[in-house]
């Protein structure tokens, strides 16, 4: 039994494409089809239904989908034991983040594993919270930083840090409040809006928080949905909107003066980052040390 078989059948059946788990694995397709068939035939059952576009594990799949892991994890549990026992661990750690946390909460925690072990090399990936928890349900990655909860019962959220929003406004004399006075919801139902795309923590925050004072969307005047937070605050500060934002994540150009910030009466805009994990998944030994490390820097903090 080949332990690439074992690791194709494991993306199949976590991605339910053969395609994604080509495409994750760095194979061609018919080198997925061939690993598939070749396990299939050696253990003597249909590990996978295939009909159509739709993929999954048949009984006996289910049954050997766990096999298939720890045999994967033992590797490479054996592999990092090795390493450790040489005073060498290796690897490349994927880890998603949404933007606030991926700017102001990840690098210290990333500075003090890579001190622990600096032979780790890491790609950081900017996505939405929806998409990180998706990615996550999907196999696509075992865990991230996210600036939102959605409720799952295959999922642990770990509290990080409490954050707010605030509203960040053009620096013209149409508002001339000091930074961090308060505005009200009624003055900010007349301005032009720049809303972060759906599936963003920050979107999704305020609309709960608006919805909960009778205010629906539909009640806004939306200018654009905008990914990036970045653009937001360009074109926030060249007077075409306002917007909501992290508060830790505007303090430098508020005070100098690129754009104002406001408090809105009646809307508690504080929310939690989490770090989020699949709680029913067994992770490689690499993934699990990052785990374990992230879970003790947040009891120190």
């Amino acid at each position: 039994m080949d332990i690439r078989q074992l690791e194709t059948f494991v993306h199949v059946a976590n991605f339910k494409s053969f395609s994604k788990a080509a495409e994750k694995l760095y194979i061609t397709q018919p080198t997925v089809t061939n690993h598939i068939q070749n396990l299939e035939k050696e253990l003597g059952t249909i590990l996978i239904n295939r009909s159509g576009k739709n993929i999954s594990l048949t009984d006996a799949g289910n049954l050997f989908y766990k096999y298939a892991i720890n045999i994967i994890n033992t590797c490479e549990m054996a592999k990092f034991d090795l390493g450790s026992y040489k005073g060498r661990v290796q690897g490349h750690l994927y880890i998603y983040s949404s933007s606030v946390p991926r700017k102001y909460i990840l690098p210290k925690i990333l500075a003090s594993f890579s001190k622990k072990y600096p032979e780790v090399t890491y790609t950081i990936s900017n996505k939405d919270s929806k998409d990180i928890i998706n990615s996550i349900l999907e196999g696509d990655t075992d865990f991230g930083i996210v600036g939102a909860s959605f409720i799952s019962n295959k999922l642990e959220y770990i509290d990080m840090v409490v954050d707010e929003l605030v509203l960040i406004a053009p620096n013209t004399e149409h508002f001339n409040k000091p930074n961090y006075s308060v505005l009200t919801i009624e003055e900010i139902l007349k301005e032009k809006i720049l809303l972060r795309e759906e599936g963003s923590g920050t979107r999704h925050i305020l609309l709960n928080c608006l919805k909960s004072k009778g205010i629906s969307i539909d009640n806004l005047n939306i200018l654009g949905y905008i990914e990036d937070t970045e653009t937001i605050k360009e074109l926030v500060s060249l007077g075409l909107g306002v917007s909501f934002m992290s508060k830790r994540g505007v303090l430098q150009d508020v005070e100098i003066g690129k754009y104002k910030a406001y408090y809105v009466e009646g809307l508690e805009l504080k929310r939690k980052f989490y770090f989020v994990y699949h709680k029913k998944r067994q992770l490689s030994p690499l993934n699990e040390a990052f785990k374990s490390f992230v879970l003790d820097y947040i009891k120190k903090q």
